[in-house]
């Protein structure tokens, strides 16, 4: 759902309550488009999230953690020179447009007073967020635009701001329930009732449309034609319900979810549309946001900074799977090695009968139990026993190939398995910190080049961690080289070790302190052990699982490659965190 101009007005109630006349303590950038703003007050502090993601524009308060990056973006500078100490004295928001003005009152370098203002224009893939002087000139924005961009609204500094396009709407601050029912009415007959609101309403979502509809005709589609005495009534009584509630600010914050509990939309009114059950209500709109929104943002741009590592990694395995059907080809080829001995041995043996000169002899081959007779190809260019000497040296040119392809072909197995535990790692990684972990073990491998000397320096992320319903602490690998360290420098040789069967993923410990698991932990812990592999989508998945002195890693083999003995194998469903 797009962040519409009612739940904004909700929003801005929220903020007027909790921030005015705070401080602005600190900024950070921990994106390109996003912005934390620390508000400190005699209260305490309060994380303010400023966002014109394309995906997810918002604003609201925060309790997330964001990684902010070692050097700060210079928009980001701007920001701390100028707003860094000044008060937020009010939140505006024309009509129920989707914009707020943040003014804040400040000092410029001479100690005078003045008001500065962000623009927060939460408008989809247009959404921006522009710093306005006292004088209402930008003095910077999120996404300048260029005459290239848009003819109609330049976002550039040192040129006055200009409010976005207005769209021909029936704000509902001003206007009356029998007003909308007017407009409505004046659209196409042939229209549905939701779309004839969405296009006649400003400010309101195309969920609120759908339920006045649903409401209005008992859960029936409504065409505009079909608008009689009795549901013009109802459409005006939950009308004038929702007028009241934006007027008010008297909204509650509701998250819609699917069947599979999956978010899907929110709004500021209980939903019926999609049943009993669908409608979670939060504590805050502000909490409503953030829950909704950080951690799919949080992946977003996990999402776009491995990019470079997905394209990477998929380039290697696709030229890694080409080579190897080559090489097996070529292999194939190499069966036929007998066939070239036999030739030889068969021409040395018949040379006496064999003319020079002759372009194929018909031999008895006696390597045949009927003893039949078999035609061998000739080069008449040469001699008998040279032919036989080159039938000997195909052979063992093929022995030799063969012998090479299948170390080959071992090899680029190998490297193959590795590749795919790296984007299962990468497809599973939830952190910037885990995405550099990555990077910094791609580096050491020698698959890209370090762009700097100080990711070398990263203290690592501790492993997964949960615990058992019966007490047993259970650990997860984040990647490679953390099971590597886990299996084989952390854990006790009596701890016991989990692992997908024949499929990538992370290596799970059960730390035992001498203990033995109960078939609960185990199960639990096979099922941790699924859910964090390359098959965590799947069902019936087999999970090995033996005791930590039964693993070992071979001599030069890559990072989270070991091989065990003495297991044991479930067949379990991934957990469902």
């Amino acid at each position: 759902m797009a962040l519409d101009g009612a739940f904004l007005r909700l929003i801005k109630n929220e903020l007027e309550s909790q921030l005015l006349n705070t401080k602005v303590d600190k900024i950070y950038q921990p994106s390109k488009f996003d912005f934390v703003f620390l508000m400190r007050s005699r209260e305490g502090a309060k994380k303010l999230l400023i966002s014109a993601s394309p995906n997810s524009p918002r604003i609201n308060i925060t309790t997330s953690s964001y990684e902010n990056p070692q050097t700060p973006p210079m928009l980001c500078m701007l920001f701390r020179k100028r707003l860094s100490g000044a008060r937020l004295r009010s939140i505006r928001q024309p009509d129920l447009e989707r914009l707020l003005f943040l003014d804040f009152e400040g000092t410029n370098e001479f100690g005078d007073t003045i008001m500065l203002t962000l623009a927060v224009e939460i408008m989809g893939q247009y959404s921006n967020i522009i710093f306005i002087d006292s004088d209402g000139n930008i003095i910077d924005a999120v996404k300048r635009v260029d005459l290239s961009m848009s003819s109609q609204r330049l976002v550039l500094p040192n040129i006055k701001y200009q409010l976005p396009p207005a769209q021909a709407k029936i704000s509902m601050l001003d206007h009356s329930a029998d007003d909308i029912i007017s407009s409505v009415r004046s659209i196409s007959k042939n229209m549905p009732l939701s779309k004839a609101l969405l296009s006649t309403v400003q400010g309101i979502s195309p969920i609120i449309c759908r339920e006045w509809e649903h409401l209005t005709g008992h859960g029936r589609d409504i065409m505009i034609s079909n608008l009689d005495d009795e549901l013009i009534s109802r459409l005006k009584f939950f009308l004038k319900r929702t007028i009241n509630t934006v007027r008010d600010c008297q909204g509650e914050p509701y998250i819609i979810h699917d069947n599979n509990k999956k978010p899907i939309d929110f709004t500021f009114e209980h939903i019926q549309q999609y049943g009993s059950g669908h409608s979670i209500k939060q504590n805050s709109f502000c909490e409503l946001l953030d829950n909704y929104y950080s951690k799919r943002a949080i992946l977003e741009n996990i999402r776009q900074r491995s990019d470079d590592l997905n394209k990477l990694l998929s380039n290697t395995a696709s030229r890694l799977i080409k080579k190897i059907y080559l090489q097996n080809e070529e292999l194939a080829t190499c069966a036929d090695r007998e066939y070239f001995r036999i030739c030889g041995d068969l021409i040395q043996a018949n040379l006496y009968q064999i003319p020079k000169g002759s372009s194929s002899c018909r031999v008895q081959n006696y390597y045949d139990e009927n003893l039949a007779e078999t035609d061998i190809p000739l080069d008449p260019a040469i001699s008998p026993a040279a032919n036989s000497q080159k039938y000997y040296k195909k052979y063992q040119k093929a022995k030799t190939a063969e012998q090479v392809l299948k170390v080959q072909i071992a090899k680029a197995e190998e490297e193959l398995d590795y590749i795919s535990s790296v984007m299962d790692s990468l497809s599973r990684a939830e952190s910037l910190r885990e995405l550099d972990e990555i990077r910094l073990e791609l580096s050491e491998q020698g698959y890209i080049r370090s762009n700097s000397k100080k990711q070398k320096n990263l203290s690592a992320l501790p492993p997964i961690e949960f615990t058992s319903e019966s007490g047993f602490k259970i650990l997860i690998g984040r990647n490679n080289k953390q099971n590597d360290d886990l299996t084989l420098k952390f854990a006790n040789k009596n701890d016991i070790w989990l692992h997908t069967k024949d499929i990538p993923g992370s290596h799970t410990i059960i730390i035992t302190n001498g203990q033995q698991p109960d078939d609960e932990t185990i199960l639990f812990a096979a099922r941790l052990a699924a859910a964090h592999s390359k098959a965590k989508n799947s069902n019936n998945i087999p999970v090995d699982y033996t005791r930590v002195k039964f693993i070992s890693k071979p001599n030069g083999s890559k990072p989270g490659k070991v091989i065990y003995t003495n297991q044991k194998t479930l067949f379990v469903s991934p957990l469902d965190e």
